[in-house]
């Protein structure tokens, strides 16, 4: 038995959620997955997985082989890409998730960076302004802004998100400018559907006060309550970051700027529950320092 092979299955096969996702996952049969999860089992000498014909759990000794798991797979990853190191190269895929303000703002020109650095290395992006399971959507690394991340997860905040509270020129003109936040009520805002029950939060000076918000439009992706602001469509509030060259063009007014709404954690965020390749731990590296070094979400 290839016991390395044995172990990337039987982490697949965790990770998939069953036999037959981790053979349709790693492109092979499932009699092969079978096969090497039998002989796993063999070699550990106790059964590592409860299995009926709908659902399955790792038994004690399972969950104490999937943790040695990872730690053996990244050691391999680690001693196969010596070589690499030695040759200044870096290879292999990484599939990053992120929403589409992310893009424009940072990570787009984070990784075009990276990938005129490691020619070798290739990017698969998923794009979606909502929370997408990393495990079951085999998702390497997500780029998330929040404050209420999955305790299951790790996260590393590299920044904070601020936003804005915005509407065009032509908005203002037909509808005034709200003066408080309590005017927002009367106001058609722009909100985002996937929080479900719109409720803006803001702080100022030690105090914070929420305000639930209407509108006409709601939308599911963040770009398209950027554009329907842009075109007069109602108030929205907006990561500082997307709309500063708006407000700077004039094509944007900011609003109620004496009270901040409330700042978001932005993080890189990983399943514990996957292999921390040194690929991925490097991509990590680059844009922490990019952060670091140019710190767009919390600029002024």
């Amino acid at each position: 038995m290839d016991r390395i092979s044995a172990l990337k299955i039987f982490v697949s096969i965790v990770e998939q959620g069953s036999l037959s996702a981790a053979a349709k996952h790693l492109d092979i049969e499932r009699t092969k997955v079978s096969r090497h999860l039998s002989e796993l089992e063999e070699w550990v000498g106790t059964r590592l997985l409860h299995r009926t014909t709908r659902t399955q759990s790792l038994t004690e000794a399972g969950e104490q082989t999937l943790e040695r798991a990872y730690q053996i797979l990244n050691l391999t990853d680690d001693i196969g890409a010596i070589s690499d190191r030695q040759h200044n190269t870096l290879s292999g895929r990484l599939r990053i998730t992120c929403s589409y303000s992310m893009i424009d703002a940072f990570l787009l020109a984070a990784i075009n960076d990276f990938c005129a650095l490691w020619p070798k290395v290739q990017i698969e992006l998923v794009v979606a302004d909502r929370s997408i399971h990393l495990v079951e959507e085999g998702i390497d690394l997500a780029v998330r802004i929040s404050n209420d991340l999955d305790p299951n997860v790790i996260a590393r905040q590299i920044g904070v998100c601020r936003s804005v509270v915005v509407a065009a020129p032509e908005y203002l003109s037909k509808h005034g400018t709200p003066d408080s936040l309590q005017a927002l009520r009367a106001h058609s805002c722009l909100t985002f559907s996937y929080f479900g029950k719109s409720e803006w939060h803001f702080d100022k000076g030690g105090n914070s006060e929420s305000v639930p918000v209407t509108g006409q439009l709601t939308a599911n992706i963040s770009t398209i309550l950027l554009n329907a602001t842009l075109s007069g469509g109602g108030v929205s509030m907006q990561p500082l970051a997307s709309v500063q060259p708006y407000i700077r063009s004039g094509e944007l007014v900011p609003l109620l700027t004496d009270w901040e709404p409330r700042q978001l954690g932005v993080h890189l965020v990983y399943s514990n529950r996957r292999q921390v390749t040194t690929l991925l731990r490097q991509f990590i590296d680059f844009v922490v320092e990019r952060m670091h070094r140019e710190p767009v979400w919390n600029s002024a």
